[in-house]
């Protein structure tokens, strides 16, 4: 596989920054330690490159009713300026992709207009799946990833931070944007202004931004953020930070809690999946029959919120133990920087589920004690 750079790979290199692969994309990993990175944006705030993930804009008279048959959520009853939260899946119910949809103001023509953006390892399977099933509606799908450049802000700090780039006079745009939602906004970067699509989204737990930026633009824009950060207030943070923070939030990775082989049900998404909107979307005979098939049931497994009693974290794959059978399988897994315990996230058998219950995890060969808990491990206070 080719190797894949972002538009800000020079800027990371600048800062020093270890690589990691990541969906087929070089990316930093970390720049000086993750626990820092982690704890930055906690406390002040971090920034990531995110340019590696997608961008699908889908248009057209029939845009609405095309993604309501695509993915799984009732995506036409959003409001411009929001965002929603979904899942595409292939028509046994299985998970292609989590993504996050963004309704845009209309097109001069009067038609709809969305953003869709799915995680780096499954843009392009998700741009493909997208076309394919446009093919029976007025609706024109584009895949922007390889133009576009996300950046993201994230951390207590995140607000003051974005407003110094932002001209006074436009700063209610920032300040009164809600969650899960989106607005263009005039930066001024090295001198220009640049009109740029800010989201208030995240993937860490913690209040934040993200910034959608064309790539020739994407360097100035890090630059004038890492002026910032010079000053104390705002930290580079890499993946391995980002990592630990989703999970701390308890938000579900594609490759670890979500897959083909997935159930949005037993993955706690079962809100996400809207059967009864009107007409068919691809997947909805087989949801519907997973869902009637695990109601009431005792069978099959659930994702649960995992805390540990000692000192020692489970890792992906390893194996949950009730009574020295196995019950389960973590799917992430590590000690929290925040909390000062091991964490993690498995599927389990749904009668060994409920929280309070007393699990073990086989850490290569020694059982270590664990307790189900709820999700997410960590709230942030608002």
């Amino acid at each position: 596989m080719t190797e894949k750079y972002t538009a800000l790979y020079d800027e990371h290199k600048k800062l020093g920054a270890s690589f990691t692969d990541f969906g087929g994309w070089q990316m930093p990993l970390k720049y000086s330690s993750e626990l820092a990175e982690h704890h930055a944006v906690r406390n002040t705030a971090g920034l990531f490159d995110l340019s590696h993930m997608g961008e699908v804009w889908v248009t057209g008279p029939e845009a609405a009713a095309f993604l309501d048959y695509a993915l799984v959520g009732k995506i036409s009853a959003m409001a411009v300026g929001k965002a929603k939260y979904s899942l595409i899946c292939n028509e046994d119910g299985g998970i292609i992709d989590d993504l996050i949809t963004y309704r845009r103001p209309a097109a001069q023509d009067g038609t709809d207009v969305f953003l869709v953006v799915p995680n780096a390892g499954n843009a392009a399977t998700v741009a493909a799946a997208l076309q394919d099933r446009a093919a029976r509606f007025d609706v024109e799908v584009e895949d922007a990833s390889a133009r576009t450049s996300l950046i993201a802000v994230q951390g207590p700090k995140a607000e003051s931070i974005l407003l110094r780039l932002v001209p006074a006079a436009q700063h209610a745009l920032v300040t009164e944007l809600k969650y899960y939602a989106a607005v263009e906004v005039p930066f001024l970067v090295g001198g220009a202004g640049l009109d740029l699509l800010l989201a208030r989204t995240g993937y860490t737990g913690e209040d934040g931004f993200e910034i959608f930026v064309d790539n020739g633009d994407a360097a100035g824009l890090w630059q004038a953020l890492i002026a910032i950060a010079d000053e104390g207030q705002l930290t580079p943070s890499g993946l391995a930070s980002r990592d630990s923070l989703r999970l701390e939030a308890g938000m579900p990775l594609y490759g670890n809690e979500l897959s083909l082989e997935g159930d949005p049900f037993a993955a706690g998404l079962g809100a996400v999946v809207a059967l009864s909107k009107e007409g068919d979307f691809v997947g909805k005979a087989a949801l519907a029959a997973r869902k009637e098939a695990g109601a009431g049931s005792t069978s099959g497994r659930r994702l649960v919120g995992l805390k540990g009693q000692g000192r020692r974290a489970g890792r992906a794959h390893y194996a949950v133990l009730k009574d020295g059978a196995t019950v389960g399988e973590v799917t992430s897994g590590q000690p929290s920087p925040t909390l000062g315990y091991p964490i993690a996230m498995a599927y389990v058998d749904v009668e060994h589920s409920a929280p309070g219950t007393a699990l073990d995890v086989d850490l290569r060969g020694k059982a270590a004690p664990f307790e189900v808990v709820d999700l997410p491990f960590y709230k942030r206070q608002k």
